[in-house]
């Protein structure tokens, strides 16, 4: 099967343009994959975790929401944020999923937004998931 254009780009950077044969992506209701010559289709997307390969070799990338604009000689997605693995602070992310896990244990004496705190964890897992599988 031939490849087709995949891109991802968020406000500041675009992060892939090149050729794929496979997208697999976090979407909103849950994890979609597109092959060349998929019918075209809009999906927004959640947070989680992106993948895209070309032949035998494979990429992650751990995004953050947006969009996904399908067609069946293209892919793109634009995102709030998308992070290589190697791009990824582990230590950092590592301290966001333990401040958000205290929020939701009710560890902290500070009022918490019980969704921003989840969204928070979720984040963090994935983006520290994505930092450990290279």
């Amino acid at each position: 099967m031939a490849p087709f254009l995949f891109e991802c780009a968020t406000p500041n950077r675009l992060v892939v343009s090149e050729p794929v044969d496979e997208v697999i992506a976090p979407g909103s209701e849950g994890y979609f994959g597109v092959l060349a010559g998929h019918a075209p289709f809009l999906s927004t997307l959640g947070v989680g975790r992106l993948q895209y390969r070309r032949g035998r070799e494979e990429w992650v990338l751990a995004i953050n929401g947006g969009f996904a604009e399908v067609g069946p000689e293209k892919v793109v997605v634009l995102t709030e944020t998308a992070e290589r693995p190697e791009e990824i602070d582990i230590t950092r992310a590592g301290e966001a999923r333990a401040r958000a896990e205290a929020r939701l244990s009710g560890k902290t004496r500070e009022e918490i937004d019980f969704a921003r705190a989840q969204a928070a964890l979720t984040r963090a897992v994935i983006r520290i998931e994505v930092a450990t599988r290279r």
